[in-house]
């Protein structure tokens, strides 16, 4: 089963890592592959470049045997588009191996405004996390595509290609990337949120504001 995890990750934190490793876990599979976008097509410019963020990614999962990166939509430019990146995996993996993606409650509310989205559950299976907030539209086409393809357990998605969406309610650490940026341009230090590799290669640079080179 090959796993993917997107996002702009900008910056990547304690959050992200701790929720890709859970993913795993409950996955029952060795490796999840993180997938920063290049440009957001539903969001803002980014606060640091493509390069920049993958960089502090390469950084955040230095040594972690069960996360890698694919710097795929990083390389293609322009706008990621989500079914372009699937449609790119299922020629690789070739069709009968399984193909999971994994989005939050917040992202699959808006799945059917995404590019192709009809395509998305015919190329993988969608692992929907929970996430604290308003439920989804019971009368909205994500709430609908959930009815028709919930699967109540993960063995379900070993059994076929894609096609299947699975609810996961996982532990998650209450950290937000707009709460980090906004932390380290005041002036206020981030650490315990982000690696401290992470952190380190922030100041370094001086993003989101941060001092180059300073030590708090």
């Amino acid at each position: 089963m090959h796993v993917i995890y997107g996002g702009t990750f900008d910056p990547i934190h304690h959050g992200h890592l701790r929720l890709a490793l859970e993913i795993g876990d409950r996955l029952g599979v060795d490796r999840v592959t993180l997938v920063p976008c290049h440009i957001p097509p539903h969001r803002g410019a980014t606060g640091a470049s493509p390069e920049q963020r993958l960089r502090l990614l390469e950084i955040a999962i230095a040594g972690e045997r069960q996360l890698c990166v694919d710097d795929r939509e990083l390389v293609r430019g322009g706008a990621s588009y989500t079914a372009d990146t699937l449609r790119q995996l299922r020629a690789e993996i070739g069709p009968d191996r399984p193909l999971v993606m994994v989005v939050g409650t917040d992202a699959f509310a808006g799945l059917d405004r995404w590019d192709s989205w009809q395509q998305i559950p015919e190329l993988a299976h969608i692992v929907v996390v929970r996430r604290p907030g308003p439920e989804l539209d019971p009368q909205g086409r994500p709430a609908q595509l959930l009815e028709e393809r919930r699967v109540t357990g993960p063995e379900a998605l070993h059994q076929s290609p894609g096609g299947r969406i699975l609810e996961l309610d996982p532990p998650l650490l209450d950290i937000s990337a707009t709460g980090i940026r906004e932390r380290i341009a005041a002036g206020r230090s981030p650490r315990y949120l982000i690696p401290d590799g992470v952190w380190a290669e922030i100041r370094r640079q001086g993003l989101y504001g941060a001092c180059p080179g300073g030590n708090f």
